[in-house]
């Protein structure tokens, strides 16, 4: 399995949780613009900075351009983060995580939350946000996990149904539209959650920390 992290401009990680991921296979780093920045704070050398160079620093800049492949491209009919997954997608990486996602700007998160949805159909991809991992997920999936632990739901559409089991608020075959219903602080009960996604794609919401504390990855 190839996999990369997708360092955005935003809010960035912490460095154990960029560490923790490389150690589980996430091995290539690249940088969207103005995640340069974040990484030169955290002592971390990105594979590639790529994106229209507009928001890196001058001295992130200079710090990496012998040792990191920049790529410039300069277009504007798509975002940084557009950009490097497309990238990721062309040099057939099977997963990315994306971190830097989040931050002050409302529409900056709204933006890559759906930019999260529009890329799952072409790569496996997470994001992470400060002490949250976002799941898309469709069809049959089973998460594995342990009895209290917080689980979130959201779906986006009302043809979107879901089902659940091992949860202790159930969900039968219902349909979780944005801004009309969702499953938020749900608790799963058991030690798999069955989840069964039809006719459409569904967000799931884990606590970082927990995951990591229990692997739950």
């Amino acid at each position: 399995m190839k996999k990369c992290i997708v360092l955005a401009n935003g809010k960035p990680p912490k460095k154990n949780v960029v560490t923790f991921f490389k150690k589980r296979g996430f091995d290539n780093l690249i940088c969207a613009d103005g995640g340069a920045n974040s990484a030169m704070n955290m002592n971390l050398i990105p594979d590639i900075i790529l994106g229209d160079l507009d928001s890196i620093s001058t001295k992130a800049l200079h710090k990496y351009k012998s040792i990191s492949k920049i790529i410039e491209i300069k277009r504007q009919t798509d975002t940084d983060v557009e950009k490097c997954l497309k990238y990721a997608i062309k040099n057939k990486f099977d997963e990315v995580l994306l971190t830097g996602a989040t931050g002050s700007r409302l529409d900056h998160t709204f933006c890559n939350l759906g930019i999260v949805l529009k890329f799952f159909s072409q790569i496996n991809i997470s994001l992470v946000a400060e002490d949250s991992f976002l799941k898309p997920i469709k069809g049959n999936v089973k998460l594995r996990s342990f009895a209290g632990e917080i689980i979130s739901l959201y779906g986006f559409d009302k043809k979107t149904r879901i089902t659940s089991s091992g949860l202790r608020y159930p969900l039968k075959n219902i349909s979780l539209p944005f801004g009309e219903k969702e499953s938020t602080s749900n608790v799963a009960t058991k030690n798999i959650v069955e989840l069964k996604i039809k006719n459409g794609t569904a967000f799931v919401i884990r606590d970082l920390n927990t995951m990591i504390k229990n692997d739950l990855f």
